[in-house]
């Protein structure tokens, strides 16, 4: 069912003002969401979805079968968080998870990016997009990081915040404290590393460490690290954008993984023939 909102004090028009702040969306647990093709993605991903706004000068399109606002476009301006507005925006839930799902969800030698107070949101969001398509099982936030759930950071990573974990992570002491429970080992990347990270063991149970774009990885967090890596650089670079170097590493899981199912199916071919 529609309902109209012809005022700027009405209570749901409020709310999301308030959500366009980062501290309601902490408080809250809830954030806001625009545009047709990822309010789509929600609603396919059962993402709990509270409401959706319309622009009333935009053509109401969607599958959504709940709580529906149609706005004057002056009071959808007030909430839109992009230039071009494509006119619906959906307020949503922030999914919680256990530790038991985390662990589940952890198993079998998955992987796990950990965001050591990034600040930019495309890069936040970047990496976090790249994570699920490289198969890791969560991404890890220690407090100092951007919000993920702002808008821009929410563009960036396309959907992807759906599908994948986001874990708060209060410092480095509880950081290191649950890599252990979920037996990962803490992998950073350091200019002093002795190893580039194909030397390393990167295939499976890493919690991989991307640190802030100005000053990488924080001194205590690399006093914890089982593993110190580095990425190779040519010409006069000392490093490479946080989402770039990100994706080189995150990928390198992959590479490995596809690399041990040949030499298993290889050997399996083997032992066939010999009998």
């Amino acid at each position: 069912m529609i309902k109209e909102i012809n005022s700027k004090d009405n209570r749901i028009l409020k709310e999301c003002q308030r959500l366009t702040l980062k501290k309601y969306r902490d408080k809250e647990s809830r954030y806001l969401i625009e545009g047709h093709n990822l309010i789509e993605e929600a609603i396919n991903d059962r993402v709990p979805i509270d409401y959706l706004i319309f622009d009333e000068e935009k053509a109401l399109n969607t599958n959504f079968d709940g709580d529906s606002y149609i706005v004057k476009h002056s009071l959808f301006e007030r909430i839109a968080q992009t230039e071009t507005s494509q006119g619906v925006i959906a307020v949503v839930r922030k999914r919680e998870y256990g530790f038991e799902e985390l662990t589940a969800r952890c198993q079998g030698g998955s992987n796990i990016v950990v965001l050591d107070r990034l600040q930019d949101p495309g890069n936040i969001g970047t990496i976090i997009r790249t994570a699920e398509g490289a198969g890791y099982a969560a991404v890890f936030a220690l407090k100092g990081t951007a919000d993920i759930f702002s808008p821009k950071t929410i563009r960036a990573a396309a959907g992807s915040v759906f599908r994948i974990p986001i874990i708060h992570v209060e410092d480095n002491r509880e950081l290191k404290a649950l890599a252990g429970d979920l037996h990962k080992k803490l992998v950073v990347t350091s200019l002093e590393a002795d190893n580039n990270y194909f030397d390393a063991d990167l295939c499976k149970d890493i919690a991989l460490v991307i640190g802030n774009e100005g000053n990488g990885v924080s001194e205590e967090l690399l006093e914890m690290a089982d593993v110190k890596i580095r990425i190779p650089m040519a010409g006069r670079l000392e490093s490479l954008n946080a989402s770039v170097a990100a994706g080189i590493l995150m990928y390198e899981a992959q590479r490995c993984k596809k690399k041990i199912n040949k030499q298993h199916l290889s050997e399996v071919t083997i032992k066939c023939k010999r009998n």
